[in-house]
C-alpha cells in the first residue's frame, strides 16, 4: 500500500500523541519524515542526472537544518553540506561527511576559518576580492590544491534583480553577497582574478531563496556562465571546470502538493544554458529549504481558548521561538495549519474564523491570524505544516522558551517508529546557558 505524505504525517500525529512525544512537559515537538526526505534528495540527484553526465555535487545547505542526524540522513543519499560557520562545518564533520563533499561559503570567514577548511581540502567561495587576497597569502603557490585538496572558487552576484522578499534576494544591485559584475570595472576585475591564480577553477552564484521564480533563478545561472566562457577563453584553456549554482528553489507553502520540482527546474536550466550542460563544466548545487520544508511539521497543545472582540483564540505553546519568521512577516512566511483532536484524529467540523496564537508576552506572537479551521478546544493538537527547513534551526530564546524536540518517523501499515534527532531542551540547559554557573558575576 502506498502512503501518501498527508497520510503518513497522520498517522505520525495519532502516533506522537499515543506515545507521549506531546506532553504537559513538552508541549512542542517536530516531526520530520523519513521516506519523505529520501524522496527529495532521489528526485534531486534525478533531475541533474537527466541533464548533464558531468559530476554533480549537491551541497545541503546546512543552514536550513543544522542538526546531525539530519545531516547523516542526507549524507547516506548522496547528499553533501554547505557550510557558512565554523559551528555548521562542525555540524557537517560530526556527521560523518566527507571534506570533499563539503563546500564552505560564507561572507565574513576570518583568517582561521580559512585555514581549517584549506587543511582539511573543504572547497572554498570567497565572497570578495579581498578575501581573494587573503586566501592568496594562505595558498601560496597553490601546492596543494586542485586534485586531492581545496577546489577555490570566486561568488559572483549578477544583479538581475529582487524576488518577492527582498531580505532574501541576493543578486540585487546592493546585495551584501559576492563580486557585483555589473558594477563599472567589476568583471574586468573579477576575470584578472583569475587570470593571476591559476588554481582559481570555480564560479559561485546564488540568486536568492524563497520568492525567486524559475525565470529570475535561471538569469542568475546564465549570468555565470557566460562569465565562466569568458574567464576560460581569456586564460586559452578550461579554467574553470565547476560552477556552483547554488540553491534557492521556492517551496509551495499553500498545499501538500511539491511545486515548482528540482526536474522542471533542471530543465528550465538546460532550457536557459545548454552550454553548461554539455558535460565540460561540472556542478554544485545547494539546496536547503527544497529537499526539506514539506516533511517536516510543528506539533502543539492548545492550552486556553477564549473570544475577544467575537475572535475565537486558540492559546498554544508554539509562536515566535519556532516560527520566528512567521511571526514577525507573516505576509512572506504563512504557514499552513491542520487542526487535531486531543488523541491526535484529524479534527472534524465546521469551519471557525479564529486566531492561533503562541505563548509569548506580546501580541504578535500568532502562527496564524483570522484562519479557517473546526472549532480548537484546550488539549486539542496544532500542526504547523511544511516546517521542516528552517522552523527546526531558527529558535529564537524570547521569554526564555525551551527549544522543541525533533523526532524523525517512519510510518507504514506497520505503525510509526519515531527516533530522536534533537531531545527536548531542559530548564538546567536554559539557566546553564544564561549565566547559571556564575550567578555573581556583576555583583
Amino acid at each position: 500500500m502506498a502512503y501518501l505524505a498527508s497520510d503518513r504525517r497522520d498517522q505520525a500525529v495519532r502516533a506522537a500523541v499515543e506515545q507521549g512525544l506531546l506532553t504537559e512537559t513538552d508541549p512542542v515537538v517536530g516531526l520530520l519524515d523519513v521516506v519523505g526526505v529520501r524522496a527529495s534528495a532521489a528526485a534531486l540527484r534525478t533531475a541533474f542526472e537527466e541533464i548533464t553526465d558531468a559530476p554533480v555535487l549537491h551541497a545541503f545547505a546546512v543552514k536550513a537544518a543544522p542538526l546531525v542526524p539530519v545531516l547523516r540522513l542526507l549524507d547516506s543519499e548522496g547528499i553533501g553540506a554547505e557550510v557558512a560557520s565554523p559551528g555548521e562545518l562542525a555540524l557537517a564533520l560530526a556527521a560523518g561527511v566527507r571534506p570533499e563533499r563539503i563546500v564552505l561559503d560564507s561572507p565574513a570567514k576570518t583568517r582561521a576559518e580559512l585555514t581549517e577548511a584549506l587543511g582539511l581540502g573543504i572547497a572554498v567561495n570567497a565572497d570578495n576580492l579581498q578575501e581573494l587576497d587573503r586566501i592568496d597569502g594562505l595558498v601560496g603557490s597553490g601546492a596543494g590544491l586542485g586534485s586531492g585538496g581545496s577546489q577555490l572558487g570566486l561568488r559572483v552576484n549578477a544583479q538581475i534583480g529582487a524576488g518577492a522578499i527582498g531580505a532574501l534576494s541576493t543578486a540585487t544591485a546592493t546585495s551584501k553577497f559576492g563580486v557585483a559584475l555589473r558594477d563599472e570595472g567589476a568583471r574586468e576585475r573579477v576575470v584578472r582574478a583569475y587570470l593571476d591564480r591559476p588554481w582559481l577553477t570555480r564560479l559561485h552564484t546564488h540568486s536568492g531563496s524563497q520568492g525567486l521564480g524559475l525565470e529570475l533563478m535561471t538569469q542568475g545561472v546564465r549570468a555565470v556562465y557566460e562569465l565562466a566562457e569568458e574567464i576560460n577563453a581569456a586564460a586559452g584553456r578550461q579554467q574553470i571546470d565547476t560552477v556552483d549554482i547554488g540553491g534557492g528553489l521556492p517551496v509551495n507553502f499553500t498545499s501538500d502538493e511539491e511545486s515548482p520540482t528540482f526536474a522542471e527546474y533542471a530543465r528550465a536550466l538546460r532550457d536557459t544554458v545548454p552550454g553548461l550542460f554539455d558535460g565540460r563544466y561540472g556542478l554544485v548545487t545547494e539546496f536547503g529549504r527544497s529537499l526539506l520544508a514539506k516533511h517536516g511539521t510543528v506539533l502543539t497543545r492548545v492550552e486556553y481558548t477564549k473570544t475577544t472582540g467575537a475572535r475565537p483564540i486558540a492559546v498554544t505553546h508554539a509562536g515566535v521561538q519556532v516560527a520566528t519568521r512567521t511571526v514577525y512577516d507573516p505576509a512572506s512566511w504563512p504557514l499552513r495549519i491542520a487542526a487535531y483532536d486531543a488523541k491526535g484524529a484529524p479534527k472534524p467540523g465546521d469551519a471557525v474564523v479564529q486566531d492561533v496564537a503562541g505563548p509569548a508576552c506580546f501580541a504578535g506572537d500568532l502562527l496564524a491570524e483570522a484562519r479557517e479551521l473546526p472549532l480548537l478546544e484546550p488539549g486539542d493538537v496544532v500542526a504547523a505544516l511544511d516546517t521542516g527547513a528552517y522552523y527546526f534551526s531558527s529558535h529564537y530564546a524570547y521569554n526564555s522558551l525551551a527549544r522543541p524536540g525533533v523526532h524523525g518517523f517512519h510510518a507504514d501499515a506497520g505503525g510509526v517508529r519515531f527516533a530522536t534527532v534533537r531531545a527536548p531542551q531542559g530548564i538546567e540547559e536554559i539557566v546553564a546557558e544564561s549565566g547559571g554557573d556564575r550567578p555573581d558575576a556583576l555583583l
